[in-house]
């Protein structure tokens, strides 16, 4: 069969679409990805051909950290407008050359497999090549009550309804003229519910236990053949990096360190973090790794007992830690669960306040938006959670966990009998 995997975002949305895509390219499929420029290479560091569309990732999320900056500042308002402007045309443009893209690259499939990212561009390519759609989610995003357990669940649905219809409008404009490009109708509904009243495959690619109640309101989903909305597990290719041994040798030269890493967010100041991260491990007598991600920390100060590296394998590295303190992405934080010890989010936006909510209800962390760190409140947070209870309840959580493997293999079990169901249709 023939499966076109697409997936645009960071690092950390594009993986779990590759880990499928290599799975089903394992088992004998033709297999088509298309990712951000700037992860071709990765993609194919992973054994998948790869064809690039949309624009480069990390300048959108540079613009991002900016924007969140300058709506902080209210005297930067027209740096503000312009920078919402940016992030709005890198948004349209990305929406076009996908489009694009993915229309050529549909063409015959059988399946059309898409990320969260752009995924009402991607639904309306597998609408108008008459193909199923299967899309990964990694965490609860469609309306539920249970994903703001500080609200009651009925505002919690509406308010997520509610957000998603605000989304729509915002960029209908844009939507209409790629269905009227592929001559489809314009739409009158927001795309997650033309998703699933076409009874599209929305895969659950994270633990069910982490936003309890969320199967039980979805039953009438899982209740077809296969499942609409089924709980696989996150979903990983845990890849070795050129770094590793040294970061093997340099941690068993001492204590287990507290492991630092911002993943695809560009931290506004490294110079700053390193103090900070610096200072807090030596008033606590910890050693710390820092996961440079996409940050550049190449001229900050350098400390005899923290370690500044480039990317790092989490499922190698996060088990020999004591503690781990990330940004609060999908795929981080599942590999922080897994590990079985401790984590700390500090969170810049989208998903990862979630997370960071999650991690405190499974009492195995905390979480603090980034913006509001300080030495002193990362000393105070990294003492609270390094407790014996809160490392028992990491190990427990640990072997709840499902296996990178078993994950894999599930999803591209569903994702194979999906098409063929539309086959035998």
């Amino acid at each position: 069969m023939k499966f076109v995997v697409a997936s645009d975002g960071s690092r950390g949305d594009v993986e779990p679409c590759a880990a499928v895509g290599r799975e089903l390219l394992r088992r004998g499929h033709e297999v088509h990805v298309v990712v951000p420029p700037n992860l071709v290479g990765f993609v194919e560091s992973a054994g998948l051909a790869a064809v690039a569309y949309g624009l480069d990732t990390r300048k959108l999320m540079e613009a991002r950290r900016d924007l969140a900056c300058s709506a902080r500042d209210p005297r930067g308002i027209q740096d503000l407008m312009r920078l919402w402007r940016e992030c709005r045309e890198f948004r349209n443009q990305c929406w076009r050359e996908i489009s694009t893209t993915l229309t050529s690259l549909a063409d015959r499939a059988d399946l059309l497999l898409t990320g969260r990212v752009f995924e009402g561009a991607a639904a309306n390519v597998a609408e108008y090549h008459d193909i199923p759609l299967a899309t990964l989610h990694y965490l609860p995003v469609r309306p539920n009550g249970q994903l703001l357990p500080f609200l009651p669940a009925p505002l919690t649905r509406s308010v997520m309804t509610m957000k998603g219809w605000l989304a729509w409008r915002t960029g209908k404009r844009l939507e209409d003229a790629q269905r009227h490009e592929l001559g489809l109708p314009k739409a009158t509904r927001p795309s997650v519910r033309r998703i699933a009243d076409r009874g599209s495959l929305e895969i659950q690619a994270y633990e069910e236990f982490c936003f309890p109640g969320v199967a039980a309101e979805w039953v009438k989903w899982n209740g077809w053949k296969p499942p609409r909305r089924p709980f696989v597990g996150p979903l990983t290719m845990e890849l070795a990096t050129d770094g590793d041994g040294e970061v093997a040798s340099w941690i068993a030269a001492g204590t287990p360190p507290i492991f630092f890493g911002f993943g695809s967010m560009p931290v506004e100041s490294p110079a700053d973090t390193i103090d900070m991260i610096a200072g807090a491990c030596a008033e606590l007598g910890e050693r710390a790794l820092v996961g440079a991600g996409w940050s550049d920390f190449g001229c900050v100060r350098r400390f005899e007992h923290v370690k500044v590296v480039g990317a790092v394998n989490h499922a190698a590295v996060f088990p020999t830690c004591r503690t781990v303190v990330h940004h609060g992405g999908a795929g981080t934080t599942a590999a922080g669960l897994r590990a079985g010890v401790p984590t700390l989010i500090l969170w810049w936006a989208g998903d990862q306040p979630y997370w960071a909510a999650a991690v405190k209800r499974l009492k195995v962390g905390a979480g603090r938006r980034f913006s509001a760190t300080t030495r002193e409140s990362l000393v105070a947070d990294l003492r609270r959670i390094s407790g014996p209870q809160y490392a028992a309840r990491a190990r427990e959580i640990a072997t709840r966990m499902t296996k990178p493997a078993e994950s894999v293999a599930a999803t591209a079990d569903l994702v194979e009998d999906f098409a063929c169901l539309r086959r035998a249709g």
